[in-house]
């Protein structure tokens, strides 16, 4: 007789893998909506340079052949204001990750109010992401990061992950590491993170409550990516609440209809209501 189970296979698979290694890569689940968010990128970059664009993907890799890194974070703050100011960005960034989102997350989700955008360009010490688990400062654990590529991302291009076994060994020694500097904390973990490896046109979906970051970019070609953060709208919340820093973006009708169920009055013994 087959065993009876509650998830299906490939999502019970997709689940084992995420906690197996924190992380999972897919294709993005609807490559137009993909396009059309680099589009809207690539116009603001390019309206803020007065570039010419003949092709999207070689724009963004080589970027810093027209910008240098005093002007970069003007440009990454006029590219976010003209991301989040389209009526539709945050929705089809949800759609990109809806399938993945939906098995490992679930499907009553609050989502981030607003989107981030990484640049960095080769050999920029500006733009580091020291190591740090989101959940140290505040995130709830019930957090996942979607990450969004719009380029290619390898190497050190890319950002790097601590796989949740060696994640278990470094927080039995973590007091060891009270008082020093996230320097010294990487260095103990340098030969175990995993480097991402991520196309564009794929998503990445990763346990922020495990280290990562990032380091100088000694490839030939700027990273651009995004990150969002979902999870379940009746799971826990850190320091980033409801309406602050999330807003609900799936509810359903049942769960609607109870959050805003009210008792009837009724007749006291006292006669009071």
């Amino acid at each position: 007789m087959q065993e009876f189970t509650f998830i299906g296979e490939e999502e019970a698979q997709l689940g084992k893998q995420f906690q197996k290694q924190g992380f999972v890569i897919q294709p993005v689940a609807q490559l137009d909506q993909f396009a059309r968010i680099r589009h809207v990128v690539v116009e603001a970059a390019a309206s803020f340079l007065g570039s010419e664009v003949v092709n999207e993907e070689s724009f963004l890799n080589q970027i810093h052949e027209q910008i240098d890194v005093d002007q970069l974070n003007s440009l990454r703050l006029h590219v976010i204001r003209q991301m989040n100011a389209q009526s539709w960005f945050r929705a089809a960034y949800f759609q990109i990750a809806k399938p993945v989102l939906e098995a490992l997350v679930g499907n009553e989700l609050a989502m981030q109010l607003r989107i981030n955008l990484s640049i960095q360009l080769p050999q920029d010490h500006s733009s580091l992401l020291p190591v740090h688990a989101d959940v140290w400062s505040g995130d709830s654990p019930y957090e996942v990061v979607v990450w969004l590529p719009l380029v290619d991302c390898y190497r050190t291009k890319a950002m790097y992950l601590l796989p949740p076994e060696a994640d278990q060994q470094l927080r039995e020694e973590f007091q060891n590491y009270a008082g020093r500097s996230s320097e010294e904390l990487f260095r103990r973990i340098s030969e175990e993170v995993h480097w991402i490896e991520i196309k564009a046109g794929e998503v990445l979906i990763f346990n922020q409550n495990l280290p990562h970051g990032n380091r100088v970019n000694q490839e030939p070609e700027t990273r651009w990516s995004m990150n969002c953060r979902f999870k379940g709208v009746f799971t826990p919340y850190g320091d980033k609440r409801i309406g602050e820093f999330f807003e609900p973006i799936t509810l359903k009708a049942a769960s609607r209809i109870g959050m805003s169920y009210r008792f009837p009055k009724m007749q006291s013994t006292t006669g009071e209501t």
